[in-house]
């Protein structure tokens, strides 16, 4: 049996770690394409409004940028530490994009970094502005390879199981990084950065514009955020629709988790726009629904059944006892028992389900001995909690309409020039600051949540993937991991709220001096 405490605390710690690294990732994406922007403004007019505009929001990007790095370098070791049998299980896939990352994305993007802050005045203009977009191209290339990393955990493809190793192998790369939900994942997360980026722009500009001073900087970066803001902010909701088209065929548990339909519903079904789901009753109170629209979306069709939480149980437990005859085929094979040829076919037609089998050894040390209570207990896991998923998605949804409307009206108050007339719309723009943020987060627990109980969908379950460490162990690194991270946090809001409050005057005066 797994000590349960452990893969508790195992998790907590890791998603603690993402969530903490996760706020300075977007605003990376975001302002380092945003910089680009407004450097290529500065070479193509010359105006040296646009390369002070640069400067000054380049130095909060370097800001973050630490921070940033100094929070995922140690989030990585936490395979190693944490979840040691997962890294063993799948380290032949998942460590290949890791290790891409880390050697030519991370210091493709590090080396031009210091070449972007230190180069003006050193290289051209032209010179400069390609560094900057190479900083950009080298941040994007970052999340590219997690994402491909994080995708295949989703969807695993391009790798097979090999009984002799008890490992999983890669067999196609190509495969691998033309998944389809990586993909989908990526130009989705992405572009959620950019609506990160453009909001932190967007809010200080208006704070700026509402205190009447920088006003030609101001200005002028309103305007970028505007309408960057608002084309990331449409990609944002197009983009997450294939997300959630993906899923309704790989992960369709999270899709009844989402939507909190217990029960399946003659297609094409509804979609909730709001009600309260209540997992004793297993039903939705308050239900407002919108006829057909989850239907069309999630399947983009109007005949397509989407299954719901109860079938999805009934069919985990027919999974499990699939895989449990891929089970007994992997122990004879590794005790040399039976026909070896005969055992290998078994495994190889039932291995999609050996996963759902592994789910009884969290009740059991013998999942061939497993009672019908014990399977239906497990069946009963491949079900996350659904209250979390729901909001956490409406919230997300809801934000993400509300971006569009705001970056639209931004858009629209730039195009005539009135921006810094309409003071109550410029506060509503900086008391908007930390919402996209919250978006990003949200999406997050979705998709991580939403997964449960598995680490790698369908393969392994994340109670079996932790390292063999002590209650002790894990809570003290936890402990200490939000202290150092907590730390880098106050560190950064600090820099950050002080050069903000310095404005680009006062940066680019105190450059000056230096």
């Amino acid at each position: 049996m797994i000590a349960e405490t452990v893969v508790s605390l195992s998790r907590l710690q890791f998603a603690v770690t993402a969530l903490y690294h996760f706020l300075f990732v977007p605003l990376t994406l975001g302002l380092s394409v945003i910089l680009a922007i407004m450097e290529s403004t500065y070479v193509m007019t010359n105006r040296e409004v646009w390369r002070d505009a640069t400067k000054f929001w380049g130095k909060l990007f370097t800001i973050n940028f630490a921070m940033g790095v100094a929070t995922g370098i140690t989030m990585e070791f936490q395979f190693g530490t944490n979840w040691a049998y997962y890294s063993h299980f799948v380290g032949d896939i998942f460590g290949v994009p890791l290790a891409i990352e880390g050697m030519m994305a991370f210091f493709l993007e590090s080396t031009f970094v210091g070449l972007m802050i230190f180069g003006w005045g050193k290289l051209s203009r032209l010179q400069h502005l390609i560094v900057t977009w190479l900083t950009a191209l080298g941040a994007n290339l970052s999340a590219l390879w997690i994402l491909i990393a994080n995708g295949w955990m989703q969807h695993p493809v391009g790798a097979h199981f090999n009984p002799d190793s008890m490992r999983m192998e890669l067999t196609s790369m190509w495969d691998v990084f033309f998944n389809e939900v990586a993909q989908a994942k990526f130009v989705h997360t992405v572009s959620a950065g950019y609506v990160c980026g453009s909001m932190f722009v967007l809010s200080l500009s208006a704070w700026y514009l509402l205190q009447g001073r920088d006003m030609a900087i101001a200005k002028r970066s309103m305007a970028v955020a505007a309408s960057f803001g608002l084309a990331s902010a449409l990609s944002v909701v197009v983009l997450g629709d294939e997300s959630g088209y993906n899923a309704t065929t790989n992960q369709q548990v999270k899709i009844a988790a989402i939507e909190a339909m217990w029960e399946t519903e003659p297609a094409p079904a509804g979609f909730t726009l709001f009600g309260i789901p209540n997992e004793v009753t297993h039903k939705t109170d308050y239900e407002i629904k919108v006829p057909y629209l989850l239907g069309l979306m999630a399947t983009r069709s109007l005949n397509t059944e989407i299954p719901g939480i109860s079938q999805l149980k009934d069919e985990a437990q027919t999974h499990i006892h699939t895989g449990l005859k891929a089970y007994k085929a992997l122990q004879d094979i590794r005790m040399g028992k039976g026909n070896h040829d005969e055992e290998m076919k078994i495994l190889q037609s039932d291995y999609n389900y050996l996963g759902y089998a592994l789910l009884l050894k969290r009740y059991t040390d013998d999942p061939l001995h497993a009672t019908d209570e014990q399977i239906k207990m497990a069946a009963a896991d491949t079900i996350p909690h659904v209250p979390p998923i729901y909001w956490s998605f409406r919230i997300m949804v809801g934000l993400g309409v509300y971006f569009i409307v705001l970056f639209a009206a931004a858009f629209y108050f730039c195009s005539v020039h009135r921006e810094h007339h309409k003071r109550r719309f410029l506060r509503l723009c900086f008391y908007s600051l930390p919402l996209p943020w919250v978006a990003t987060e949200l999406g997050w627990i979705v998709a991580e949540y939403g997964r449960q109980p598995w680490a790698i969908e369908g393969i392994l379950p994340t109670f079996l993937g932790v390292s063999s460490v002590s209650v002790t162990q894990v809570l003290s690194s936890l402990i200490g991991f939000v202290i150092f991270y907590s730390s880098l946090l106050v560190v950064d809001m600090y820099l950050m709220i002080k050069y903000a409050r310095l404005g680009p005057s006062g940066v680019l005066a105190k450059e000056a001096q230096a």
